[in-house]
């Protein structure tokens, strides 16, 4: 028998990361994903299983050279052929330049870049050998610009960014695409809810992200044909001023 076609979402969280690994197992791939407690991925699995989806949750630090190593042996190893990797944590944090600790900084840059060099790599190793695959990562408006209070997240995004066109100007050539989507503006979650109730009112006219939106797009993403690969996209509500 075929080998299954494998998703693996790294970071997949209670909006964007759990509406990807819906849209990907809605069309029939086996979902691996990620966070570092697996308990908390148990609505997630739970759902997509009484969908009829397959999914397999992992407890997972992915700063951690030696346990993304191993995630990603053990998928190609015991679960199935790994067919787009879709990097997705989050890591935006607020502070001063002179109240951003180094612990601070050092911790965001390992979340948001770090992590997201592991995955990338990890990735191309296993995807190489057969000349197809994609890696997505999630990017955001501090990947373009360095807003007042975001020395940290910008510098981890900044950094992603640029791996990101590394990767895709190296592993394009070799039959691996790329992406960096960029998402600019607020996201239909609880923390918008719960902290910016006046952005949130918005929604309605449809003024924050719509996280199976965003999902759509990754997976269209997925399927573009090589002739016409999109590397760089953003996606924003009608009122984001950009």
């Amino acid at each position: 028998m075929p080998s299954p076609q494998v998703a693996v979402i790294i970071g997949a969280g209670d909006a964007t990361g759990g509406a990807i690994a819906r849209r990907f197992a809605r069309e029939g791939l086996t979902l691996c994903v990620t966070r570092r407690q697996q308990a908390a991925l148990e609505p997630l699995t739970d759902e997509i299983r009484k969908a009829g989806g397959v999914v397999h949750p992992f407890g997972c630090d992915a700063r951690e050279e030696a346990q993304m190593a191993e995630l990603f042996d053990h998928i190609e190893r015991d679960i199935g052929e790994i067919a787009v990797v879709v990097f997705n944590i989050g890591a935006n944090v607020r502070f001063s330049i002179t109240e951003t600790t180094t612990r601070v900084y050092r911790k965001v840059w390992e979340m948001a870049a770090m992590s997201g060099f592991l995955t990338g790599r990890e990735a191309a190793r296993v995807m190489l050998p057969r000349g197809r695959g994609t890696i997505i990562f999630t990017g955001a408006t501090a990947s373009l610009r360095g807003s007042s209070g975001f020395s940290a997240f910008s510098g981890a995004k900044f950094a992603l960014r640029a791996l990101a066109q590394s990767m895709a100007r190296e592993l394009g050539p070799q039959g691996i695409h790329v992406a960096h989507p960029i998402i600019d503006g607020a996201i239909d979650t609880d923390f918008i809810r719960d902290n910016f109730p006046e952005r949130y009112a918005l929604k309605d006219q449809d003024g924050i992200l719509n996280p199976e939106h965003i999902a759509e797009q990754y997976w269209q993403l997925h399927c573009q044909p090589r002739d016409s690969w999109t590397h760089e996209l953003d996606l924003r509500p009608w009122l984001e001023t950009f």
